[in-house]
């Protein structure tokens, strides 16, 4: 055995000796204390909670979780180590974030997004119009990675169309909703499908390759389930989208050709392609069809009044970096063609890095392997690992309000678990978004279903019944576990 190799044994071996005092109640004080303060910074905060004040939380949290290894006899060092690699193990999310957010930039400016709405809104008919709600939204929720930004611009509108057209607002806020998550859940560039991974110790394209096993089929019982509903509800009325499609057509030059962008990304998914390569060519080929399709908006970003060289290298630059905002004639469409950027992932990395923080430290003192212990003494099989997991993320969401945590601490509480169990992470990251990701638009008082509720006009008791992706997910993922369904393993050799 290799110098190295033994070194890492005795380190292993030195924190369970210094940790074996720890007991269940020990190890959650870190967790009851953390869950109290995110009680109370999002009761005192409410969305802003989401803009750091969250983050320094985590870190509070971490504070306390070092506090109880102190009077555990667990040195500073360990801790620090274990915080060091817990870091180091999301370098390759990071990245990507970085990489997304650049996407999300290219892709706007050059027309790829508001194409997908443009025609994604002309399949409205008043038959199918809560089927095509969800279609209309899943579209736009995995051409943009946010369920957020989806509710707020186009499932506006289609609440005030389902309006006029005297649809129940709890049926058509529920077929938003439930098309908006499910693109959050798939995008590559939404932050949760990024974080889920992360926590987990998987990859993204691989997640979201594993977690289609369960989502596709949620998804199509939604479908159907609208649909008989939109041939048993009278509509009065017509879907007018014209000044939508007017304004997005004033905006841009939409053509078929720019999809060749997505559809290329897609093949390299499907091929197996690094994440990092097929991100950085989508972003790349994204600023070639911005240069060629819309050399106006390039000009203006970059601070021209005409395409050169230098407003055409800024333009794209700008698009990539930083806030790029693209003004139409409707106000609610503004928000929709926005983009932070590279710089705005960087709230959802800085969530990232506090969360290591607090997990480094309470994997470390010993915390996270003493809750898993008893947790798994009562899910003895595969399928009460994940029913604990599911219930975590749900418990999550209703106490500490916040999607993110609901990702956060059970992916790093569970992680190890599932290894040991020669479980893939990728079962570990797809139930964190089967029962985290998407539950947390169910709860009142979550920051997700106050923001919704909010945005829609529409209360959670009207839309949760109606949201059927959302509050079917969490039984799928634990179907598929009872009966053996697309459980990956671990390698041999991985799972040493």
């Amino acid at each position: 055995m290799s110098e190295k190799k033994e070194k890492a044994k005795y380190r292993q071996n030195e924190k369970v000796i210094e940790n074996r005092e720890l007991n269940i109640w020990e190890a959650l004080i870190p967790v009851f204390a953390l869950v109290a303060m995110l009680a109370y910074n999002v009761y005192v905060f409410g969305d802003d909670a989401l803009s750091g004040s969250n983050q320094f939380i985590l870190l509070l949290g971490g504070a306390v979780a070092a506090i109880v290894g102190f009077f555990n006899k667990v040195s500073y060092k360990q801790m620090l180590s274990e915080v060091a690699e817990n870091v180091r193990s999301t370098t390759g999310a990071l990245l990507i974030l970085l990489m997304v957010g650049a996407l999300s930039g290219t892709w706007l400016v050059s027309g790829i997004i508001p194409a997908m709405i443009y025609y994604g809104l002309q399949i409205l008919n008043p038959t199918i119009f809560l089927a095509a709600c969800v279609i209309i939204c899943a579209i736009i929720s995995i051409a943009t990675g946010s369920s957020w930004t989806t509710a707020a611009t186009v499932g506006i509108a289609l609440i005030g169309i389902g309006e006029a057209l005297g649809i129940s607002l709890g049926m058509t806020a529920g077929a938003v909703l439930s098309g908006a998550y499910f693109g959050d859940k798939m995008s590559p560039l939404s932050d949760t499908t990024n974080l889920a991974p992360a926590m987990a110790g998987g990859d993204l394209f691989s997640h979201i390759r594993y977690m289609a096993w369960t989502t596709i089929p949620t998804a199509s019982i939604t479908l159907v389930v609208f649909i008989i509903l939109g041939f048993t509800i009278t509509t009065s009325g017509v879907a007018d989208t014209d000044a939508i499609l007017k304004n997005i057509g004033a905006a841009f030059n939409v053509s078929g050709w720019l999809f060749i962008v997505p559809v290329v990304v897609i093949l390299l998914i499907v091929k197996k392609a690094p994440p990092l390569l097929a991100l950085l060519i989508g972003t790349l080929l994204g600023g070639v069809f911005a240069l060629i399709f819309q050399p106006e908006i390039v000009s203006s970003i970059g601070g021209g009044s005409s395409l050169n060289f230098e407003t055409g290298y800024k333009g794209i630059l700008n698009a990539i970096t930083i806030d790029t905002a693209i003004e139409t004639e409707d106000p609610a469409l503004n928000d929709l063609f926005s983009s932070g950027g590279m710089s705005g992932m960087l709230g959802t990395i800085w969530l990232i890095v506090c969360a290591m923080v607090f997990g480094g430290i309470m994997d470390g003192i010993g915390a996270l392997q003493r809750i898993t212990k008893s947790l798994l003494s009562m899910a003895r099989t595969t399928f009460g690992l994940f029913a604990s997991t599911v219930g975590s993320c749900l418990a999550l969401n209703v106490t500490a309000s916040d999607q993110y945590l609901a990702l956060v601490v059970p992916g790093k509480m569970f992680s190890n678990a599932y290894r040991e169990r020669g479980l893939a992470p990728e079962n570990l990251s797809r139930t964190l978004e089967d029962s985290g990701t998407v539950t947390s638009v169910l709860v009142p008082w979550n920051t997700c279903g106050a923001y919704h509720s909010g945005v829609l006009g529409v209360s959670v008791g009207d839309y949760f019944f109606y949201a059927i992706f959302n509050w079917l997910s969490p039984f799928m993922t634990l179907l598929f576990a009872a009966f053996q369904i697309k459980i990956k393993q671990l390698s041999t050799s991985f799972a040493r």
